[in-house]
């Protein structure tokens, strides 16, 4: 069973502050292709900002993404998981909690942040070599 340090391994953890507007926040995930930013004040873990929040709580409600903060309408105190937790257990707690994103911490200190695709990303690798693996093993089986 893997864990959440194994995915995350030399991945860049991408953050924006609590004080930072919507749009520069929205900005900042575009430009790095991510659904989801860890939020930090004064270096602490805060909040998740999503998409989903851009869409539920700025574009439905009709505010203005330029003067809307994130500490406003991020995910506040988010669940979080320790760098060991398994991926298989943070598959279970996004189900669980109808949430697509984790943050990983280590007391209190932001490890990383992954997704439901990171994890069956994981999954369908590890599945592919399962299946080399086997068509290995039964190439060489007719040979004796």
């Amino acid at each position: 069973m893997h864990s959440v340090h194994e995915l995350l391994k030399g991945r860049e953890t991408y953050t924006v502050e609590a004080g930072d507007t919507v749009l520069d926040a929205a900005r900042s995930m575009v430009e790095r292709n991510v659904g989801a930013v860890a939020v930090l004040r004064e270096a602490r873990l805060v909040g998740i900002f999503s998409e989903r929040d851009i869409m539920k709580r700025v574009v439905a409600l009709g505010l203005d993404p330029l003067r809307t903060l994130v500490a406003d309408v991020m995910t506040s105190n988010p669940l979080v998981v320790a760098p060991s937790e398994s991926l298989e257990n943070c598959a279970l707690l996004m189900k669980q909690h109808g949430f697509r994103h984790l943050p990983v911490c280590d007391g209190q200190h932001l490890r990383g942040l992954i997704s439901l695709r990171d994890i069956l990303l994981h999954d369908l690798e590890e599945k592919a070599d399962e299946v080399r693996l086997m068509r290995s093993y039964i190439g060489g089986a007719g040979e004796s």
